[in-house]
């Protein structure tokens, strides 16, 4: 341990001991889950994210987890933790479908805000077709046209797999070999796959039982949330929708009382049990921040005119983005900077203070810290076989690999790419930030980014045109890696284990994400009404994108127009002042964050549905159960519930698919 680490850090490294024995959870599990992701999860997660705003999510992980654990009980076997983790890891590779994005990309290339800010015309053929092209093709990925777009989302998936055994796993071997942190957040992760472990015991019978009654509900709320829209639509010209979806616009009953103020409720329940499992006080946090903003809008903001884009008869999005365009924009860069500096300032004081108060003694047992950069490579060398440890060099190989391979494919891909001037964004900020972050999460569990990197270095380049917002920019941090190394070596997992899933899950995802894009574009355009999160939402994406992207085009920019210094000025300093005054009054930590980021936030209906979920749990299901018994019930039915929403989102795009393919046959 270092000498500078005091005794509540060692306390925070000592609530999980790295395992004695590292074993190989790959096996024809493995195999078979990722079959099941494919064709069964990943489907659905795409569907209900076009539908409902959110896919299964990371509940779908445990929902895997879950049925693959009682499946392995019921056949009087079990799941070792190591099995366990891979399928959950698995899980997370599958539904995050890097194909979904071609259903953005044909939308964003004929949205009527890319042609109207002449944006459209410049978007690369290698990453959709033009709006002429797909006008003569119709509603299919299955041409010609598609195949550079394909080959170079395959190609990208691949490197960044790769790149994730780069930079992030040495800075990985560094803060926690070397320097030794406590990665405060990783046990919580890594206690919750032991748990699932150990699900033969008769004392976690509770587990499925609250798994089955959140998977009721899921079904129950998914027929006539998901199922009755998706079903009439496959009969009807316009679906039938019992709840509205994906909100309820109130902007033309409140317009007048709260001008500029945007209104809507979301009556998804998914967002009630997720109220229910987050932070309370962060939630409480975000409900205060959205209240103050439907004050500060319509009494200040457009009462002194600095709303200017607003009229009367705007709905929930424009008035979105008109507010983003005239304030928020700013203003939310103000406030992420403030969460930036108090982030960096709680943890590097204390950490300064206890350098010079804390007795620097070394703890029995464990290795003196390195004292110079000779000793600090020669523990980074040190492998552990039994662990399936990379060699550090080929680490900082495949970091040196990955960087060229993004600069390299950027300079053939964009003309006049000037790969010069990120190369010391590749090679001295992303590696400063990265390491950075990396001890921050080893640390206090927390990441910070700061706003508008990315977003600057296009500018300051001198680039003209819209081609390098779609290039792989070497601009990375990958110091969030280390949490996710931290977890693999508390569950005991060989690293080795986790090569071998993603060389068995990635070809599954490329196939089936791509197959299932094609069967959802053939259903029905993207978006539509059968889509309806999806035909309210891509509107104001697409005009952002279009915002940000009109940085480097030609003229004026509308970006450029938006970003006001005297605004960030008054949100990096209304972020500070509500940091220190509910400090000063002892107000939890979780509200504090909650508020600031809601300060921030524009679209209210998703908080306050989960805001009523936040109250019930706290003030009722608390109560009936116990406080640390509801904290275990209440995940575990989130996940059922995503478990019995999704098989009835897959049912749904089963029998309309069956129902559009006979109305289409010309016999």
């Amino acid at each position: 341990m270092a000498l500078g680490q005091d005794k509540e850090i060692q306390e925070y490294r000592d609530m999980m001991k790295i395992p004695d024995r590292f074993e190989d959870g790959f096996g024809w599990k493995t195999v078979i889950g990722a079959l099941f992701l494919g064709i069964f999860m990943l489907p659905g997660s795409m569907y209900l994210s076009l539908v409902m705003g959110g896919g299964l999510g990371s509940a779908a992980q445990w929902v895997t987890v879950i049925l693959f654990a009682e499946v392995a009980k019921r056949s009087l076997k079990s799941l070792r933790q190591q099995e366990v983790y891979v399928l959950y890891y698995m899980a997370g590779i599958a539904l995050a479908s890097p194909f979904q994005g071609f259903l953005w990309n044909q939308y964003f290339v004929q949205s009527p805000a890319a042609i109207s800010e002449g944006i459209a015309d410049q978007i690369p053929s290698w990453v959709a077709p033009s709006r002429h092209i797909l006008k003569e093709t119709g509603r299919t990925f299955f041409n010609k046209h598609w195949l550079a777009p394909l080959a170079m989302v395959s190609c990208m998936l691949v490197i960044q797999r790769i790149d994730r055994f780069g930079l992030g796993y040495a800075l990985y071997r560094l803060t926690s070999r070397v320097e030794k942190l406590p990665f405060p957040m990783a046990p919580v992760g890594a206690q919750g796959i032991m748990a699932l472990a150990g699900s033969q015991d008769p004392a976690q019978r509770w587990r499925w039982r609250c798994f089955s009654i959140g998977g009721l509900i899921g079904l129950m709320f998914g027929l006539v949330y998901v199922g009755v829209p998706s079903l009439t639509g496959a009969f009807l010209a316009h679906p039938l929708q019992i709840i509205p979806i994906p909100w309820l616009d109130l902007m033309s009953a409140t317009e007048r009382i709260l001008p500029a103020a945007p209104v809507n409720l979301v009556f998804d329940l998914g967002l009630v049990l997720i109220g229910m499992v987050l932070p309370f006080w962060a939630i409480v946090g975000g409900a205060v921040g959205l209240l103050i903003m439907f004050l500060v809008n319509p009494f200040v903001l457009h009462k002194y005119g600095l709303l200017p884009t607003w009229r009367e008869g705007m709905k929930v999005v424009d008035t979105v983005y008109s507010n983003t365009i005239d304030f928020y924009l700013s203003f939310g860069v103000g406030i992420t900077l403030s969460i930036a500096a108090v982030s960096f300032y709680t943890v590097l004081k204390p950490l300064f203070a206890k350098r010079k108060e804390t007795a620097m003694l070394p703890v029995p047992g464990e290795e003196e810290p390195p004292r110079s950069l000779r000793e600090i490579w020669r523990q980074l060398r040190v492998n552990y076989r039994e662990r399936g440890d990379i060699d550090i060099l080929i680490s900082i190989a495949i970091y040196f690999f990955s960087t060229a391979s993004y600069i390299g494919i950027s300079t053939w891909l964009v003309d006049g790419f000037p790969w010069f001037f990120f190369l010391p964004y590749a090679f001295i900020y992303t590696p400063l930030i990265s390491y950075t972050t990396a001890k921050l999460e080893g640390m206090v569990g927390q990441a910070v980014a700061i706003p508008l990197v990315r977003e600057a270095a296009f500018i300051l380049s001198g680039y003209k045109g819209a081609a390098i917002w779609f290039a792989p920019i070497p601009i990375h941090d990958y110091g969030t890696a280390v949490q996710f190394f931290r977890v693999v070596e508390l569950t005991g997992t060989k690293l080795t284990s986790i090569i071998k899933t993603e060389l068995v899950t990635i070809p599954v995802v490329i196939v089936c994400s791509f197959l299932f894009a094609e069967v959802i574009w053939r259903l029905a355009p993207v978006p539509s009404d059968a889509y309806p999160f999806a035909q309210q939402m891509w509107h104001l994406n697409a005009m952002n994108s279009c915002l940000t992207i009109s940085a480097t085009m030609e003229g004026s920019s509308r970006f450029m127009e938006s970003i006001n210094p005297s605004i960030i000025a008054l949100g990096f300093g209304g972020g500070l002042t509500s940091f220190i005054l509910l400090s000063l009054f002892g107000m939890p930590t979780f509200l504090i964050y909650g508020l600031v980021r809601g300060l921030g936030h524009q679209m209210p209906g998703g908080v306050l549905t989960e805001l009523i979920g936040a109250l019930l749990g706290r003030f009722y299901f608390e109560r009936k159960f116990g406080r640390e018994k509801w904290r275990k019930y209440a995940p575990v039915m989130l996940a059922g519930f995503a478990c019995g929403l999704g098989l009835i989102s897959m049912g749904s795009i089963g029998v309309a698919l069956i129902a559009k393919s006979t109305t289409t046959l010309a016999y």
